[in-house]
């Protein structure tokens, strides 16, 4: 208790900033960055992995990864971490902030290597591993009205549209019963989607998701990870470095979605405006082709008028100007 005092006395002395004042609990993104790669703090990210996959996860190790690097300016925004679980299985979990055009493309490629990485040179295909791929994304990627979105390679008949099964032999090989239990499992988080009241996240993930977005855990909550996270990834708690760090990340996270989002209207402004010039131009073109047909028109009419003046007859008239008896007379 009076660790955390100090520590609120520290704040009060410092200049305010923007980002003085922060939540009462870190950014998820922050601490996979730093706290959650400490392994008395596993707890908290088999707790989110273990609701996702809805089957209880063990961590037993962190593996090499390309974003395992805690400087704060090493892509802001994507953080990954890679983990071995208790089945010997990989588990990837990224938190990406920032939208990416070829996002799938990258996921996928991310579970290829992981697969590769971890099969030795001469190694039988057998010793292929299990890979999750598990997406927190913060930006609107794709179109849906889940929160959750979960895919995996089926085998299914083209003419039965049965599922593919092993064969009892191919099951004591490779002691699976589908090609499921083999082939990568991606989930996708699409954490901007979830818009529920903190008193209406009832379920596990959706506790998961207020914390994410929000920010906010619930008082004495069961949820798994979810306590250890009251307890591991409060601001307070953190040394006054890692405070420091903490604050330096999230005005770089500032600065970062700052200049993106300039950038996305400036490019917004520019379309707009290009659009208008060359809407006129469009439509300038298109009055005066408006304007030349309907004078063309005025005039082929008025000739008319004159031909039937002089006592033509009004069926000649018309094959000879296209013009209906309406338009002649008038």
């Amino acid at each position: 208790m009076d660790e955390i005092n100090k520590k609120k006395e520290y704040l009060c002395g410092q200049k305010k900033t923007e980002t003085m004042v922060p939540e009462k609990y870190v950014r998820f993104d922050w601490a996979v960055k730093t706290l959650l790669r400490d392994k008395a703090n596993f707890g908290v990210l088999e707790g989110l992995v273990s609701v996702i996959l809805n089957e209880n996860i063990t961590i037993v190790e962190l593996l090499e990864s390309e974003s395992n690097r805690v400087g704060f300016e090493d892509k802001y925004n994507r953080v990954d971490i890679k983990a071995k679980n208790s089945k010997d299985e990989i588990i990837l979990v990224e938190v990406q902030q920032a939208s990416e055009s070829d996002f799938l493309s990258r996921i996928l490629y991310g579970t290829s290597k992981s697969i590769v990485e971890h099969i030795g040179i001469g190694d039988d295909y057998g010793k292929v591993k299990k890979v999750y791929s598990i997406n927190i994304v913060y930006f609107n990627f794709g179109k849906g009205s889940d929160y959750l979105y979960h895919g995996q390679t089926s085998f299914v008949g083209v003419n039965t549209h049965d599922k593919l099964r092993i064969t009892r032999k191919q099951h004591n090989a490779l002691k699976i019963c589908t090609p499921e239990e083999i082939f990568p499992e991606y989930y996708i988080v699409r954490v901007n989607q979830y818009d529920k009241p903190e008193d209406e996240a009832g379920t596990p993930l959706e506790e998961w998701l207020d914390y994410l977005k929000n920010g906010r855990i619930k008082d004495g909550t069961t949820t798994p990870g979810l306590s250890k996270a009251a307890e591991k990834l409060q601001y307070m708690m953190m040394s006054r470095e890692e405070q420091q760090q903490y604050f330096r990340y999230m005005d770089h996270v500032k600065f970062e979605r700052n200049a993106m989002e300039t950038s996305r209207l400036e490019g917004l402004t520019e379309g707009v405006e290009k659009g208008l010039s060359e809407g006129v131009e469009i439509g300038r073109a298109e009055g005066m082709e408006i304007g030349r047909a309907e004078g063309e028109n005025k005039k082929n009419i008025e000739v008319a008028r004159k031909m039937l003046a002089e006592g033509l007859d009004i069926s000649l008239i018309i094959k000879i100007t296209g013009l209906t008896e309406e338009d002649i007379k008038g």
